[in-house]
């Protein structure tokens, strides 16, 4: 009887994941590039299967978020005076609500490879919650397109010609995002209903005598298992940190030399995988079963050949597949970090890739997508491409479709 209500508590869990397998964060539905059930096309352009264009005013990079029929994004005008959430409808393309957000007197300067709108929502039933790093944090009801809080409060000094790129997620009642920059760094848990904090954890390396440009980054938090509880890893500069989520005790730290990390890290045979460094980008792959201190003790292996910068890495089973700046697409070998093999793809990647109908999706720059099947061998099975330039936003994936955001609009592919 116990194991018969075992396999019976796993089916609903199972059946439940199914449900709500809407690409509500960066990276879909669990954080890691998956997207369980899908029928989304392998072969579209300009004009063969887009089921509609629309143009999406000033500048951003986020990533569009998706709930039943409304598609999420945030933009922000060149200079970063104003900041807004745009939602479009799934099945129309129309824009049915653009917020204007937040007015900023005194935008710090950014690099053209940003935007003040880089960060990605996260969405669930009645809200989405909306994120410009230092200028504020906003929760808004996807019914009327109300400000319900926001948060203007949570500083932290971007570096001029950088600017905010780390993306919130939900866990619990919590809305939980980094924040490390020049001046401060610490993780934040909210309460989502209010915007008042739940918790607050201060990074714990020691920053005495590191240059301020080297204690900022730009990652998003991911929860994976601790045992039979769960734990949150967490990169900023100088550490990848493991955190209690419901109350922000720091559990475990690796401290590393690198700095201004984007991608997010993923799990998988009982691994973390995370980039440690953008400059001289390096790959870890860590035991996450440790306390204290496990710099010398739990680090599995590391990588600095042809890593990515930008995009995160995708696990499929025990496989471990990355996309470097240039092109280089590689599978390791998730357990030893063995080479298993290397492909030069065409343009320069920003976009993290996604696996969907057991299929690998890397999108580049210029909006040419490479299509793989997952496995020891290199296998492409298609190659599509716009005719609009410059995606640097991962798309995001729904039961059929393909959402791609480029410069200038956002795409519906569709059979």
């Amino acid at each position: 009887m116990k194991a018969l209500l075992i396999i019976f508590t796993s089916l609903l869990q199972l059946n439940f994941a199914l449900a709500n397998d809407q690409w509500s964060q960066f990276r879909g539905p669990f954080g890691n590039g998956h997207i369980l059930k899908t029928s989304a096309p392998i072969s579209w352009d300009e004009t063969k299967n887009v089921l509609w264009k629309t143009p999406i005013h000033d500048r951003g990079w986020s990533s569009p978020v998706i709930w039943n029929d409304q598609v999420w994004m945030t933009t922000a005008t060149k200079k970063g005076h104003k900041m807004f959430a745009v939602c479009v409808h799934k099945e129309t393309g129309k824009v049915i609500h653009d917020i204007h957000v937040f007015d900023v007197e005194s935008p710090q300067p950014i690099t053209i490879d940003n935007t003040y709108a880089s960060p990605t929502p996260v969405i669930e039933e009645n809200r989405v919650y909306v994120h410009f790093g230092t200028y504020g944090t906003a929760c808004i009801s996807t019914k009327t397109g109300k400000k319900i809080w926001e948060r203007r409060d949570l500083n932290c000094d971007h570096e001029a010609g950088a600017g905010p790129a780390s993306s919130p997620f939900l866990f619990n009642d919590y809305l939980i995002f980094n924040v490390d920059g020049r001046d401060v760094q610490y993780v934040i848990a909210l309460e989502k209903k209010s915007g008042e904090t739940a918790w607050k954890t201060n990074r714990s390396v020691d920053f005495t005598g590191v240059q301020v440009n080297q204690r900022k980054a730009y990652g998003t938090p991911l929860i994976i298992p601790r045992g039979n509880e769960k734990q949150m890893i967490s990169i900023g500069a100088k550490g990848v940190y493991s955190y209690n989520p419901y109350n922000g005790k720091e559990l475990w730290k690796a401290t590393h030399r690198g700095w201004s990390i984007a991608p997010r890290p993923v799990y998988g045979e009982g691994l973390v995988f995370t980039m440690i460094d953008r400059d001289r980008p390096e790959m870890w792959a860590i035991r996450p079963n440790g306390n204290g201190d496990i710099t010398n003790t739990h680090i599995e292996w590391k990588e600095t050949k042809r890593m990515p910068p930008r995009a995160s890495p995708l696990i499929v089973n025990d496989l471990l597949y990355v996309v470097d700046r240039n092109g280089y697409i590689s599978c390791i070998e998730a357990k030893t970090g063995k080479s298993v093999w290397q492909k030069r793809m065409k343009g320069r990647f920003s976009a993290s890739p996604i696996l969907a109908n057991n299929l690998i999706y890397f999108f580049n720059e210029d909006t040419f997508c490479t299509i793989i099947k997952p496995g020891r061998k290199i296998e492409i099975i298609a190659e599509n491409e716009l005719a609009e330039g410059q995606l640097m936003a991962t798309p995001a994936f729904d039961e059929n479709s393909i959402y791609i955001r480029t410069a200038k609009n956002l795409y519906r592919i569709k059979k």
